[in-house]
């Protein structure tokens, strides 16, 4: 079982960008794909990106490839999540998830708010 918390989020301009982070506890973490889903207002949630235990694999959804990036720091338990060029179709809760390998997630964290501004 991993525990997760996201932190990061705010309010930013169009075009400008945040850093998310996702802070984990669990023996698991190490071994543990991660990822990150969002889910704007009135919309099903929807992934974003993942990257596998060791970090060699990352997967994007289309609308943020390019300018997102997923990273992951084993020895602090943490996972980021780097947005760049930001626009306001990027406005939604992030949240953070784990599972035993990519696109079988099984934790999530509460999610932590993304404003974008025109």
């Amino acid at each position: 079982q991993v525990q997760l918390v996201e932190s990061g989020g705010g309010l930013v301009q169009a075009g400008g960008s945040l850093r998310l982070s996702c802070a984990a506890s669990g023996r698991t973490f190490g071994t543990s794909a991660m990822g990150w889903f969002r889910q704007a207002p009135g919309k099903e949630r929807a992934f974003v990106a993942a990257i596998s235990w060791s970090g060699t694999t990352t997967r994007y959804s289309d609308l943020v490839k390019g300018r997102f990036t997923i990273s992951r720091d084993n020895a602090k338990n943490t996972v980021y999540l780097q947005m760049n060029s930001l626009n306001v179709e990027d406005t939604a809760i992030y949240f953070c998830v784990a599972g035993p390998s990519i696109g079988v997630f099984i934790n999530w964290g509460q999610g932590t708010q993304v404003t974008v501004s025109s």
